[in-house]
């Protein structure tokens, strides 16, 4: 029985190159170049219209560079290995960099010359990376099919969390989100935000004070209810524990992770043995990398739904990018737009 050829997309502003490319892994029976785009903008119009098992994603390029197309795949979900290819992206350029937080699978230095391409050393180390590119494009959409089936079932008990986790920032951006949550909300909230012994308290009254739903410091042995907000107590960790049928929070001395206690990984990854039947995770603004971890051990358990914050909003772009150089992240949004993205996955309208 003849294999299914993976699809590839090449998005390159030189046709030189593009044929170069098209040549190579036209050789290989395995894969097939579908499509092709001179520019960044005919990639993303063409990746919102077809689906892809890689593309090949030069950098410079006119209307929208790599960056952005790579930030255009991140936006719109679309589960797909990139596969960075240009003459600045070299191991250690700021490019690369760039390029892998958001979401690259891998990167290639651009030939220099055509003779170069055409070496066997190249063409083996292209076609082995775009094999594992292909592959991982298959364990991404796999994971997403589970996801979706999962939330499928679980929207007919609809029985939902929210957890968000912030932390440089944190309690300015929370100020633009809890206020803004619906008084009709169908879940409760859980927060961990990075804060010493002492001050969570006047946050969680600062944060009731401005919203409709009842905000509190959480509090060892609380039972968790719908419509409510629960704030980490600085200092503890916060972890979610079940019994007959009912959900409560846990406060935990113990080391710190990440370098910080409260740390949001332990909250996520306890919420794997609730009976919560989809978890709606939001990454806001913040240092470092908590949450990225708890996220990615907690959807191993259950369907969940990853909202990060956009960068230009964040006051410290780590924690939001770590989840979404993951390949975790479902929504990324505005600041201001967090709020309305969680009442959406609630089952507000």
């Amino acid at each position: 029985m003849e294999c299914k050829k993976k699809k590839i997309l090449i998005a390159d502003d030189s046709a030189l190159m593009r044929r170069i490319l098209c040549d190579i892994i036209s050789a290989d029976n395995r894969f097939v170049v579908q499509d092709m785009a001179a520019n960044g903008e005919e990639a993303v119009k063409l990746l919102q219209e077809n689906t892809y098992d890689a593309v090949v994603l030069d950098v410079i390029m006119p209307k929208i560079d790599g960056i952005g197309v790579l930030e255009k795949i991140a936006q719109l979900g679309i589960k797909t290995s990139v596969v960075v290819f240009s003459t600045t992206t070299t191991e250690g350029a700021e490019t690369t960099i760039r390029a892998l937080e958001l979401g690259a699978f891998d990167f290639m230095h651009k030939p220099n010359a055509i003779l170069e391409a055409k070496t066997d050393r190249f063409m083996e180390q292209f076609i082995s990376i775009l094999e594992c590119a292909t592959n991982r494009t298959q364990e991404l959409r796999e994971q997403a099919e589970d996801t979706r089936m999962r939330m499928t079932a679980a929207k007919t008990k609809s029985r939902k969390i929210v957890a968000i986790a912030s932390s440089t920032g944190g309690p300015k951006a929370l100020q633009a989100v809890i206020p803004f949550l619906s008084e009709q909300i169908d879940a409760p909230v859980l927060i961990v935000q990075h804060m010493p012994p002492g001050f969570t308290a006047s946050l969680a009254q600062r944060l009731n004070e401005l919203s409709p739903l009842h905000v509190q410091e959480a509090t060892d042995g609380m039972e968790i209810q719908k419509g409510n907000v629960y704030l980490a107590q600085g200092g503890k960790h916060m972890e979610v524990i079940s019994r007959a049928g009912k959900h409560y929070l846990a406060l935990k001395d113990g080391p710190t992770r990440e370098g910080v206690r409260p740390c949001a990984n332990f909250m996520y990854e306890s919420l794997g043995a609730s009976d919560y039947d989809s978890v709606i995770c939001v990454v806001l603004t913040g240092m470092g990398q908590d949450g990225t971890q708890g996220i990615q051990n907690l959807s191993r358990q259950k369907p969940i739904h990853v909202i990060a914050q956009e960068k230009s909003t964040c006051a410290v772009y780590g924690m939001p990018r770590s989840i979404v150089a993951s390949g975790m992240v479902d929504q990324i949004e505005p600041l201001d737009n967090i709020a309305t993205a969680i009442n959406l996955n609630t089952g507000v309208q």
